[in-house]
């Protein structure tokens, strides 16, 4: 690392550990400073996240959130990734949108085994208005039993927003995926534009942001930091951000792709908490496949937010009691809900 990345870097840290985002707004995060973080001595890396992670954070608690699938398969996107494409070849069937009554049983299990947030996600490029309305009465029951509620339908028409605000709905999950250059690798129906777009209009809604990317789909790091700083960048930053591996699904372009060595996901969510210093970094797909060494030093990285259950969408997750033996061990604890942070647009 050159003297000018190390200042810049030591600029933004000591930025945050003097007092964080209340200071005023922190400079932009360019991809080479991201890419000079990732290129820190791992030990010196933790130990700034940890910092960053602690100034922020209870660095012992973690939010958990539960994802239910309400609507599975024969999305007509082609994200390279995804088991619920209509373009791929995968054992993910087609299911209509699930019952009201249906989800809010199962968010109700959720809550009583410690959820605090309750995700629903539809196979849609973006919800028809008359799904909607059944995609809103579901936020409100859900809401109703006291849980955070967020929803991930895919791309928003103008109005469509305001709608699921009216709702009650608390976070928006649109992911950037991975970085710009390399999206059309990963993508080709829908553009990084479209997907801003989205964002822009669940902020202007009043609706908090959930926004991350996908680590191991033969991205480089110059690519990952470039993903990295084009989420700090959004402003106001995420109040969540899912940081996935890739769960490589027989049957997506993506499934022969080499596995990613498990530090360098180490490494990314340190690299998002230094940067993001005020936003829940979760781990999300994947985790099951990292096991219990990996998923502490993650935490140590200043992970704290999981999805909580035994199935992301179509893809496996550890069960609920794996994950209480997990904490148990590493002596963490649920966070409680808390006010919902939106930055300038309640």
């Amino acid at each position: 690392m050159n003297d000018m990345s190390r200042s810049r870097i030591d600029a933004h840290v000591g930025g945050l550990e003097t007092g964080g985002q209340d200071a005023g707004p922190s400079p932009r995060w360019q991809p080479a400073d991201v890419e000079a973080l990732y290129a820190l001595p791992f030990n010196d890396l933790m130990y700034r996240a940890q910092g960053v992670h602690r100034q922020n954070f209870d660095a012992n608690a973690v939010q958990l959130s539960t994802l239910l699938s309400v609507k599975t398969g024969g999305c007509s996107e082609d994200c390279g990734y995804c088991s619920q494409s209509a373009r791929h070849e995968t054992e993910v069937g087609r299911e209509r949108l699930m019952e009201v009554e249906e989800v809010v049983a199962t968010a109700r299990a959720a809550k009583e085994n410690g959820a605090t947030r309750f995700c629903m996600g539809a196979a849609w490029r973006g919800p028809k208005d008359k799904d909607l309305e059944g995609v809103a009465e579901m936020v409100r029951q859900v809401k109703a039993l006291g849980l955070e509620t967020c929803v991930t339908l895919g791309m928003l028409k103008p109005g469509q927003a305001e709608q699921l605000k009216d709702a009650g709905l608390d976070f928006y999950n649109h992911n950037l995926d991975t970085a710009p250059d390399f999206y059309g690798q990963v993508i080709t129906t829908h553009t990084y534009e479209d997907r801003l777009d989205t964002l822009g209009q669940v902020r202007q809604a009043g609706i908090a942001v959930c926004c991350g990317g996908i680590i191991g789909m033969g991205e480089t790091r110059a690519m990952r930091a470039r993903l990295i700083a084009e989420l700090a960048s959004l402003e106001p930053q995420p109040e969540s951000v899912p940081i996935n591996m890739l769960v490589k699904v027989p049957g997506t372009p993506m499934a022969l792709e080499a596995d990613l060595d498990p530090l360098e996901f180490v490494r990314t969510i340190a690299v998002a908490r230094i940067t993001m210093p005020a936003s829940h970094v979760r781990l999300s797909a994947g985790r099951r496949e990292l096991g219990e060494a990996v998923q502490a030093l993650c935490f140590l990285a200043g992970a704290n937010s999981i999805f909580y259950g035994d199935k992301l969408l179509t893809t496996g997750n550890p069960d609920v009691e794996a994950d209480q033996l997990l904490f148990a061990k590493l002596g963490l604890k649920p966070e409680p809900v808390q006010g919902r942070r939106c930055a300038g647009h309640d």
